[in-house]
């Protein structure tokens, strides 16, 4: 088990791929067949492999239910690379610095696009005293302006104990996973997801089950399946302007998603770090339906890059109070001086303009990219953009593998496949805001010639 495990996370193993039969592999390995049998099970069992009538062993295609060994080994422990990405991810940043590569994989605004402030000049001594006014829970004054913030745009009063400040919002997500679960226990997350790759599930021993969606968001009646054949403890989404779909939930489907949770009492992670960046009214946010249920993690990465890593966790003051303390034993702390850039630039009279052109700017460059998808839509399903920073694209033709996807990496086109998110392997994900006129008719000169590359395969 450890041998095969190991093997596939470096990559000689590859996904789909066969193992020898199980006299083989009793013969290789000196071993009853039955122990073969037995190894083998586990392995189905923990995710890393299907076994499929006809077909034999294979090594799963998806991370869906993939869980760590039932024992710790020390040694792999150490030395094994959790942060591993996977292949073709690794070919992207590769091509990340080639000035002939067209970039709409990274998940950021392009620089020309993030608002522009003026912060203040600090003494050291300035600095000091700004210092004291960090309390376990975060710098006190950004704290404040966030609970401000969550009072006008969600009509929902929130105090300082309830708002903790954390580095990004993949922190706040590892300090929930420690806190709230064990190793072992298993987390309901849309299909397909942004969370689907990150590493910090796995290190922490969760079990990832993805939800599908339909045009209206996550599908209740599959979620319901999940938890009563899978006992989830945990519902992570990202219901408005989803990645890497760009759906937004509805409202009525928000309210059965609510009452559900409410019936098994599971509580709700809702990641709502796009919906400000919004063309249209979005539906009422989950918090704002249900206070108690429901844990909402912000973050300001979108608009500011991934430079300020400033996010934040509202929740009841019990649960905030206990992740402040599992922060402060992983000694997690954050800087003072990040949080008062974030303070300055929120508390900035220009901030609501900026963020008003920032998001006409944004619809201006989804109704071109529109407009210029016509080109293409004979070949691509096309998602609507509402708001948020990316477009979906489905190809409409015969099944894609993942080698197929090697085309894209040739014309040094850098999309997101979907089976970074899912185990699906049919479409990619586009950040529509990284285009301008320039790049936005290379862009589509190149996909009509890769699309009719893949219908030839």
């Amino acid at each position: 088990m450890e041998q095969i495990i190991g093997y596939i996370q470096a990559g000689t193993l590859q996904p789909g791929d066969h193992l020898p039969a199980e006299r083989k592999l009793a013969d290789f390995y000196q071993v009853n067949r039955s122990t073969v049998v037995h190894a083998l099970d586990e392995l189905v069992s923990l995710g890393w492999v299907i076994r499929m009538q006809g077909s034999g062993t294979l090594i799963n295609e998806g991370n869906w239910g993939r869980s760590t060994m039932p024992r710790v080994d020390w040694r792999s422990f150490f030395t094994q690379d959790s942060s591993r990405k996977d292949p073709y991810a690794e070919k992207l940043q590769q091509l990340l610095p080639d000035p002939t590569a067209v970039d709409f994989y990274s998940g950021e605004l392009p620089l020309s696009l993030i608002p522009d402030f003026r912060f203040p000049s600090y003494t050291w001594e300035e600095l000091l005293l700004e210092e004291r006014k960090q309390g376990a829970l975060g710098y006190q004054p950004l704290q404040q302006v966030i609970c401000e913030r969550i009072k006008r745009e969600q009509k929902i009063e929130v105090s300082s104990e309830q708002v903790l400040i954390t580095s990004g919002a993949q922190q706040a997500m590892f300090l929930l996973l420690q806190v709230m679960l064990q190793s072992g226990d298993s987390v309901a997350i849309e299909d397909p997801s942004f969370l689907y790759s990150l590493p910090i599930f796995a290190s922490a021993g969760i079990k990832l089950y993805g939800v599908e969606l339909d045009n209206q968001g996550m599908r209740i009646d599959k979620l319901e399946q999940l938890i009563l054949t899978k006992k989830i403890k945990l519902i992570i989404i990202n219901p408005t302007f989803q990645n890497p779909t760009g759906t937004t939930m509805s409202e009525k489907r928000r309210l059965e998603l609510i009452a559900l949770s409410q019936k098994y009492q599971i509580p709700i992670v809702e990641d709502e770090v796009f919906s400000e960046l919004n063309f249209q009214i979005v539906p009422a946010s989950l918090k704002e339906l249900a206070p108690h249920q429901v844990i909402h993690l912000g973050s300001l990465s979108k608009i500011f890059g991934s430079s300020i890593k400033i996010g934040w966790i509202i929740a009841d003051q019990d649960l905030i109070q206990r992740l402040s303390e599992a922060k402060q034993m992983m000694d997690f702390s954050i800087s003072v001086f990040p949080q008062v850039i974030a303070y300055t630039a929120l508390k900035d009279p220009q901030f609501e303009a900026h963020q008003k052109k920032l998001v006409q700017t944004l619809r201006e460059r989804a109704t071109d990219f529109e407009e210029q998808a016509k080109c293409i839509a004979a070949d691509w399903e096309i998602s609507t953009i509402c708001g948020g920073m990316y477009v979906y694209l489905k190809w409409k033709h015969q099944k894609l593998t993942r080698k197929d996807w090697d085309v894209f990496i040739k014309q040094k086109v850098l999309i997101a496949p979907s089976f970074l998110f899912s185990s699906d392997t049919m479409a990619m994900r586009i950040n529509y805001t990284r285009m301008d006129q320039q790049n936005q008719q290379l862009f589509f000169e190149r996909l009509q010639k890769i699309s009719t590359e893949l219908r030839r395969k």
